[in-house]
């Protein structure tokens, strides 16, 4: 299935991508990219790590929402090659065409978007009709970053902006969707009378004002009336993730890890608005509360939650699962703190880089050998 190849494309390609980031800056070298090294940071990210991911978890999830048959076999196998394709291009395109270049690049987003909404539809599966759509936003804001690079018009950055927007707003979605659910299930297999509550109001009211404050800051990037909206939707989303009773799952790092990742969404709206709102906040410290911590943290969350249940393991995390989560943490919150730091800078931003290696690296040592391995309970029938 999906996620078995694409999880481990995420895992080995966020510590790899990381670290040639890292000794192009210490060595101030360059990349045969058409892409100066850190808007190649940025695009490697965005469109290789969190697309990986993206794409292993929708290609198991989208059978059970429609019951159709998941994709297998060679088409699966082109996928990810199409996936490693786009990488690699990307990665040196200063000595290819920029068009054919951008072509190769630019059809894994539009394929997958595709796939997901052909099943979506063919299933008649309407609830989930709106979730290839940022998937492919996605496409069309890497399309924006090679129109900007082969010098035609484009707003300066939209490309990027734009990207990071539909990925939150993908998983504020989604979280939506699983955190109680992953809670209510749990904390009723413990007799809890307590229970997430039902989504309502002001589910809908925090998910649409943090997408309008997204998109609007995408298109808007100095608007202080955006970063107003991005306060109220940081607000409204840490009531609406209070009414899922996080810290009742203190004990099941599994769980919690995605509480916090929620967390996380709303810190990094909060900070996204205030940068807008006033000089004092550094949008730096916005945008990787965003990324280094929302998504890295979302994403491993939601990666070991998948390889765990759908290899037949039991949904509990074990001490290396739980030192996966503790370093990505770290990983965020130092990264944030570098962009207030100012001699002790150097020393977070090493620090963050070395977390998010270590998280990784984990992650692939840990749950890599469950991803290319039969289910447990597929050993134990053919036993």
């Amino acid at each position: 299935m999906g996620f078995r190849p694409f999880f481990l494309a995420a895992g080995v390609w966020a510590a790899l991508a990381l670290t040639i980031w890292i000794v192009v800056f210490l060595t101030a070298s360059t990349l045969p990219s058409r892409f100066d090294p850190l808007i190649w940071h940025i695009h490697t990210m965005l469109f290789g790590f969190v697309l990986a991911a993206a794409a292993g978890f929708l290609l198991t999830a989208i059978p059970t929402w429609t019951g159709r048959q998941p994709v297998r076999g060679p088409f699966l196998v082109g996928l990810v090659g199409l996936w490693l394709l786009g990488r690699i291009v990307c990665l040196v395109s200063a000595v290819l065409p920029v068009w054919p270049a951008a072509a190769v690049d630019l059809a894994f987003p539009f394929v997958l978007s595709a796939l997901a909404a052909r099943e979506i539809i063919s299933a008649r599966n309407w609830r989930n009709l709106m979730i290839p759509i940022p998937i492919g936003v996605l496409g069309i804001a890497d399309l924006l970053m090679y129109l900007e690079l082969g010098g035609i018009r484009a707003p300066p950055g939209l490309g990027w902006r734009l990207a990071l927007a539909a990925v939150i707003v993908l998983i504020s979605a989604i979280g939506g969707r699983i955190i109680p659910v992953f809670t209510r299930n749990w904390l009723l297999q413990r007799g809890a009378s307590a229970l997430p509550r039902e989504h309502g109001l002001i589910d809908q009211t925090a998910l649409a004002t943090l997408h309008a404050g997204l998109v609007g800051w995408a298109f808007l990037p100095e608007s202080k009336g955006v970063g107003a909206v991005l306060i109220v939707a940081a607000a409204l989303n840490v009531w609406r993730l209070g009414g899922w009773r996080g810290w009742m799952t203190a004990s099941e790092p599994l769980l919690a890890i995605l509480h916090l990742g929620y967390a996380w969404v709303a810190f990094g709206a909060a900070l996204l608005g205030a940068s807008l709102l006033s000089d004092a906040i550094p949008q730096a410290a916005a945008l990787h509360a965003l990324t280094a911590g929302a998504i890295g943290t979302m994403v491993l969350a939601v990666m070991t939650r998948v390889a765990r249940g759908h290899t037949g393991r039991a949904l509990e995390a074990d001490g290396p699962t739980t030192l996966v989560y503790a370093a990505i943490t770290l990983a965020g919150v130092a990264r944030v703190a570098a962009a207030f730091a100012n001699s002790a800078s150097t020393a977070l931003l090493g620090a963050s880089a070395a977390f998010w290696l270590m998280a990784f690296l984990l992650f692939v040592a840990t749950h890599g050998p469950m991803l290319v391995s039969p289910r447990l309970d597929a050993e134990k029938r053919f036993a």
